[in-house]
């Protein structure tokens, strides 16, 4: 490639992402990135380029972490058998122990480490720390074929504190956010971190609620991975779990997506983060990448309703 036409596609690039970095900077973005991603190192960096791109343009961010594939790999060396319930995991007290490892531990630890490696301030915080997230156990849950499901020391979120996160990104700080927390007791619960994203982006009154997961979006048939809507809105998206449509690992994030939506976050998006520089591309272009999740389609403009077009 000439140097000229180099030169072309920087400048158009920057000509193009300049109207997003006007319209997003010092807005709150809640970013939730699924365990499989920081398996990898190079996927680990590559997500956090990314997002350090957008804290350099002015953009604030909140990173939620989950860590399911690493705690179900350690509860196998371990000898321990792990539970799913429609996508959710079952959490007894050796898993508990499991989880905290996992996730206090080894990923919160490894993605803070990328952040130093690339300059991104960032502080590690889970919902236990000065009381970021209220808890309590779920209670066991009646099921339609009159069975009982306990899913033990799982936690169902009473309240955020937004404070907390909003003095961290006031000081140019991005929270990297653990989805642990503890009832008022002390008792270490475990939730789901879509559920903590939602939860936390609702609260803050994110721009932007953003699901990197491994589905390139939310798919019209959950068996064929080229069928992605670019833009829903909640009652297709409830219509896509009545038809069962959604696959197990979908559904615990349709419920967030739903959540999120409902309490004011006007924007949810699905990536995902196979696909390089998907969070960028996603953020300054109108293309796009996964799909778009907002409270009701009619409400955007045809310019918006094109914009996101296939």
């Amino acid at each position: 490639m000439s140097v000229r036409k180099d030169r072309a596609i920087v400048v158009s690039a920057l000509k193009h992402a300049a109207p997003y970095i006007r319209l997003f900077k010092g807005k709150i973005f809640v970013l939730k990135a699924g365990g499989e991603i920081f398996v990898d190192a190079d996927q680990t960096r590559a997500l956090m380029e990314q997002v350090g791109i957008l804290h350099q343009v002015g953009i604030k961010v909140v990173l939620i972490h989950g860590g399911g594939p690493q705690s179900t790999e350690l509860a196998k060396a371990l000898g321990m058998d792990t539970t799913f319930i429609d996508g959710r995991r079952v959490t007894d007290g050796p898993s508990l122990d499991v989880a905290t490892m996992v996730l206090n531990g080894q990923i919160n630890t490894r993605v803070l480490a990328a952040c130093r490696d690339l300059h991104i301030p960032a502080v590690g915080i889970s919902g236990v720390d000065a009381g970021l997230i209220r808890a309590h156990r779920r209670p066991p849950v009646e099921r339609e074929n009159d069975t009982t499901v306990d899913y033990g020391f799982v936690g169902d979120i009473e309240a955020v504190d937004a404070d907390i996160l909003r003095k961290q990104l006031d000081n140019g700080i991005m929270p990297v956010v653990s989805p642990l927390s503890c009832d008022e007791s002390g008792m270490i619960l475990n939730i789901n971190a879509d559920t903590v994203a939602a939860a936390i982006a609702a609260e803050l009154n994110a721009e932007k609620l953003i699901l990197a997961t491994g589905a390139p979006g939310i798919l019209d048939n959950k068996d064929d991975p080229h069928s992605v809507i670019s833009y829903i809105d909640r009652a297709r998206l409830e219509q896509l779990k009545a038809e069962g449509k959604l696959a197990d690992g979908m559904l615990p994030k349709a419920a967030a997506i739903d959540s999120a939506l409902a309490n004011g976050v006007s924007r949810v998006h699905v990536i995902s983060h196979k696909l390089a520089d998907s969070l960028l591309l996603e953020v300054f272009t109108n293309e796009g990448t996964g799909t778009l999740v907002v409270n009701d389609i009619a409400a955007l403009t045809p310019a918006e309703q094109g914009e996101f077009d296939s």
